[in-house]
């Protein structure tokens, strides 16, 4: 059933658009307002699928209406009525977020046409926010602690915008997954994630390998080479490591931020590029820059919004979800009977020191169901946990 709410000063016209959208399915649901007050109060308190909103009505006019509705619920597509000398003004409220205008007398075939394209816009819509809603399961956070609860919701707050994030934390806590998460709910989502591991690259060839060369550039630069930053060009870019990159490639980097522009290595032409960078750090980067291995103004350029992912010694209320997810992924990629961890096996596995967090738990939970029995006991945990 779609909902469909018709903001009309006039009767008359009100009564034959509700006729004609009615009488066209008998899954339209249509009601009235008869001014923009009473039409804004509508769509607080009720969901509707669909606006055709009048732009010249007393109390509040459809532009008015239009700007406020869009603030309160941006996806319900608005369909705006203009007379004859509203023409200019219902073309402008296109830009302001109208799904289309008709005009007054309103045509029959142009205006079930447009109420039926606008509510599949809607569902598309509302579609592709549930999709966004979901993270592929390669890249789930498990953990219901205050810190990865804070986490989460840092990450809907921010993902929708193309803000600059730094994640930091210890090796082995996850910060990949914060990356790949906010990637993932970001509107750049269908362009890809680009990866990088500053610390696996030498030195000498990081600057090629963000920013791509030209032939004969540099010893073995055989032909023109794009760079991760062009490949990631409308998705996000993710500099893992990024404690560990050289002060030259740094300069670059912040250029990069600062104009949105890259130069390959031996070139002089400058690439555009549109990227959200994300970057990801174990080390403390205020005291590397304190010792001068590390620009502040690229600190400050990188830690818009600043996600510090906790130790898994500091989140040990999430070791038996952690367990029971492991357990399930790694029966499923195994083709395993998936085992079972006994309370006593759980609450010894919480007081160890996971000094390789959330890796070197994956690790153990896996050696336990290989080696241990049917159901993981604390005797299991004791002979195989520390080998």
């Amino acid at each position: 059933m779609s909902k469909i709410l018709i903001i009309e000063d006039e009767a008359a016209i009100r009564r034959v658009l509700k006729k004609i959208i009615s009488e066209e399915s008998d899954s339209y649901q249509v009601e009235e307002a008869e001014d923009g007050l009473s039409g804004i109060e509508m769509i607080k308190d009720k969901d509707y699928d669909l606006v055709l909103c009048d732009i010249k009505m007393p109390k509040m006019d459809g532009v008015e209406v239009l700007e406020k509705a869009k603030k309160i619920k941006p996806e319900i597509p608005f369909v705006m009525i203009s007379g004859h000398g509203d023409l200019d003004t219902a073309v402008n409220t296109m830009r302001l977020g109208a799904f289309d205008y008709i005009s007054k007398p309103p045509d029959l075939n142009r205006l079930l046409n447009t109420v039926r394209n606008a509510l599949d816009r809607k569902v598309l819509v509302v579609e592709n926010k549930r999709l966004k809603k979901k993270v592929s399961k390669n890249y789930e956070m498990v953990g219901e602690s205050k810190a990865i609860t804070h986490i989460k919701d840092m990450i809907e707050k921010v993902a929708g915008t193309d803000a600059r994030v730094l994640i930091t934390g210890p090796n082995g806590t996850g910060k990949e997954l914060v990356a790949h998460w906010l990637h993932e709910k970001s509107e750049r989502s269908k362009l890809p994630m680009i990866e990088v591991n500053c610390a696996a690259i030498p030195s000498e060839l990081i600057e090629s390998e963000l920013f791509g060369h030209v032939k004969g550039s540099f010893t073995g630069a055989n032909k023109d080479r794009a760079g991760k930053f062009e490949a990631a060009n409308g998705g996000t870019i993710f500099l893992d490591e990024i404690g560990d990159m050289s002060l030259s490639a740094q300069a670059k980097v912040l250029r990069a931020l600062q104009e949105n522009r890259i130069q390959r290595v031996g070139s002089d032409k400058d690439i555009k590029v549109n990227v959200r960078v994300v970057a990801a750090t174990n080390k403390d980067l205020k005291k590397e820059i304190a010792e001068g291995r590390f620009r502040e103004d690229l600190y400050h350029r990188l830690a818009v919004i600043l996600i510090k992912v906790p130790a898994l010694n500091d989140r040990r209320e999430d070791i038996p979800l952690l367990i029971d997810f492991f357990t399930n992924k790694i029966a499923a990629e195994q083709g395993t009977i998936q085992k079972g961890f006994s309370k006593g096996a759980v609450k010894l596995l919480q007081s160890y020191d996971w000094t390789g967090n959330i890796r070197e738990l994956r690790n153990v939970v896996e050696r336990l169901i290989i080696l241990g029995e049917q159901e993981v006991s604390e005797d299991d945990v004791k002979l195989f946990a520390s080998k």
